[in-house]
């Protein structure tokens, strides 16, 4: 055969071949659709469906009132699609009006659109409110995406901030009941089903599944905002004045172990945490270990006690303020000569306590330590506790009791030290501390209270009894006599220990320190107060005493259980005044008779009234009250006639 012959065979052979594979793409294509069509129709639907996410709403924190600390607010993201038809017909109407309402420049926004990545769709502006998008939405501008979502508010600012801590740009919590009870509060994001053309773009998918989002629980503090606000603003004045670096003050009710406030100095702002440093947003009262000092004096007071190895009308000689132990000179304050064991406690003896301790085996004075919860972890419901240091005797030193004894050569929380002074107020129990009373649904539900619970029995309640006089003279002739509040009996101890820099004490660098309970005879308040590196004065008795003086005053008329106590111990007194006072200025039926007359809506003339009756009519209708003296109202304020306010003072003989 010719070579151009066997060309072209060649080439009808190929060309009658190719005719062939449309016809073979074709078959197989009828057999796919005979025998899978209905299978594969369904997959191209589903491929085509997509879910998009609804948020679940955080839950909200609340104080023990009820009062909103932390909530969550609507906030919309704005994108735009310009190629949707009638947008260009009103984009200049859109520029003029939506840089006018976010205070961007009209020229940004055309720059953002022209410039966009995607040509369907550009993000405009994040974070407009719910009256803001309302007014977007009446312009009715075609190819605008408003999407929702959820930003965190804390009420009241800087206010319980190291007790609420706060979330990251997630929403997820990063520090205080925020981080700890993040997945209470965090509930479950639903969604709704839609559909994606071939491009993606998202269309209604009507009749498609929703399954609604699960918000979160709200939880309920035990903390109180008016108090918390009050403890607060004393802890910033008395460190402010004392010229310290930082101060921390915690409250608690010694019973239940329910914390009635906690704060650290300085503080920040949990709406914007990120402005802040690390050590502004550290919860100091849980997270920061100090040698306590004096205020550890309880440890070896009461395993001394309870051991039956010194009462407290025993002798100490104490000498001229100094003995020598294993080599290491300790010092008093002053000589005190021969006291006996209660004014080593209220005088706080240095001397007297480590003679007492020599006393002491080892073992069960560590043994006292650990029960009253030193060396270990409260469990408190804040995340970031450590749990302090306390040596085995195996590990101590000839100097280590003695030195122990006057709260050196051990570290400690103020978490700690409050709940081991709690656990001297409650006769002898060792409660858990929690921030938290309950949790309840978005509607209001209670879904979990929490149940006091107590560690363990610290010491007996003979011995507490024994012990609380002596510390009782502390407040009333000793060492904090600065925290003296009229009326009230309170008990507690002070402390002072030198900081460690370069390996050694600082001579001029403390923490002074002052824990206590009031009243003291049947304790519903524990509070201590620490200041760091005070410029005034190193001694707790000069420097958080004072704090506490002051929080304690703020603090009273907001217990009426603690007013009423107060009253009636002043009860006997006041009838004695009120029968020498003039009948014009204190009749009964006289004085009465004008508090009858007022009306609820202003502030009716109390002075004369006994202070009992005062706090309970105030109470009565609303008023938050701040009790200073007792006996018969002299001063009030507001004045008479003003309108009755939301906290008031009043001030008694």
């Amino acid at each position: 055969m010719k070579p151009k012959n066997q060309i072209l065979t060649r080439m009808y052979m190929v060309l009658t071949l190719l005719s062939v594979v449309p016809l073979f793409v074709l078959a197989q294509m009828g057999w796919i659709v005979l025998t899978e069509g209905s299978e594969l129709k369904a997959r191209g639907q589903n491929q085509a469906r997509s879910t998009v996410e609804i948020p679940a709403m955080r839950g909200s924190i609340l104080d023990r009132s009820g009062r909103a600390l932390a909530i969550n607010t609507a906030r919309y993201d704005v994108a735009l699609d310009p190629t949707i038809d009638g947008f260009e017909q009103k984009s200049a109407m859109f520029y003029r009006k939506f840089a006018d309402l976010t205070g961007m420049s009209e020229s940004r926004l055309r720059t953002t659109v022209a410039e966009r990545y995607s040509p369907q769709y550009v993000m405009l502006y994040r974070g407009l409110d719910e009256m803001q998008r309302e007014t977007v939405e009446e312009w009715d501008v075609p190819g605008l995406i408003l999407s929702p979502r959820f930003a965190r508010r804390y009420n009241y600012g800087t206010t319980a901030a190291h007790v609420l801590g706060h979330i990251d740009t997630d929403g997820t919590g990063r520090s205080g009941v925020e981080l700890q009870y993040d997945d209470f509060l965090t509930g479950e994001p639903g969604w709704h089903a839609v559909k994606r053309d071939r491009r993606g773009r998202i269309k209604a998918f009507v009749g498609g599944t929703v399954v609604k989002p699960k918000h979160g629980q709200n939880v309920v503090l035990t903390i109180d905002l008016v108090r918390q606000a009050a403890l607060e603003d004393e802890l910033a004045r008395g460190v402010k004045e004392s010229g310290a670096k930082w101060g921390t003050a915690i409250a608690m009710d010694p019973n239940t172990g329910a914390i009635l406030a906690m704060a650290n100095v300085p503080t920040y702002d949990p709406n914007h945490p990120g402005r802040a440093t690390s050590a502004r947003r550290r919860n100091r009262s849980i997270t920061d270990q100090f040698e306590p000092g004096s205020t550890f004096k309880l440890v070896g007071a009461a395993a001394a006690v309870e051991q039956d190895i010194v009462s407290l009308e025993d002798s100490v000689e104490t000498g001229e303020g100094w003995a020598v132990f294993h080599g290491y000179t300790m010092k008093d304050v002053k000589a005190y000569g021969t006291i006996s064991f209660a004014e080593v406690l209220s005088k706080s003896s240095n001397v007297g306590m480590a003679k007492t301790a020599t006393r002491i085996d080892e073992g069960i004075f560590y043994q006292y330590a650990r029960n009253l919860g030193f060396g270990q972890p409260t469990w408190i419901d804040l995340p970031g506790e450590v749990g302090g240091t306390l040596k085995k005797p195996a590990n101590w030193s000839r100097t280590s009791l003695t030195s122990m004894s006057i709260g050196y050569e051990v570290s400690v929380t103020p978490i700690q030290l409050l709940a081991a002074y709690s656990a001297l107020a409650n006769g002898g129990l060792l409660v858990q501390p929690h921030v938290v009373k309950e949790r309840r649904s978005v509607t209001g539900e209670r879904l979990w209270t929490q149940r006091p619970d107590s560690i363990r029995r610290a010491l007996k309640p003979s011995t507490t009894d024994a012990l609380r006089p002596a510390f009782e003279k502390t407040v009333e002739t000793g060492t904090a006599t600065a925290a003296q509040v009229s009326g009230l009996e309170i008990a507690g101890k002070t402390g002072t220990a030198l900081k460690v820099s370069g390996g050694k004490y600082s001579g001029d660098q403390a923490r002074a320190s002052f824990v206590g309970f009031f009243p003291a005879d049947d304790p519903k308040i524990a509070l201590l107060v620490i200041v760091g590196e005070p410029e005034t004065s190193m001694y707790g008795g000069a420097v958080a005493a004072p704090i506490f003086q002051n929080i304690a005053r703020r603090w009273v008329g907001t217990f009426p259980e603690v007013v009423d106590h107060i009253v009636a111990e002043s009860d006997t007194a006041s009838a004695d005044v009120e029968r020498m006072t003039a009948p014009s200025q204190t009749s009964p039926p006289t004085v009465q008779a004008r508090l009858a007359d007022a009306s609820g809506d202003t502030m009716p003339d109390l002075r004369g009234l006994t202070t009992r009756d005062a706090v309970h009519w105030l109470q009565k209708h609303g008023v938050d009250v701040r009790l200073f003296g007792q006996g018969l109202v002299q001063k009030q304020s507001p004045q008479p006639g003003e309108p009755l306010p939301s906290t008031a003072m009043v001030t008694g003989e």
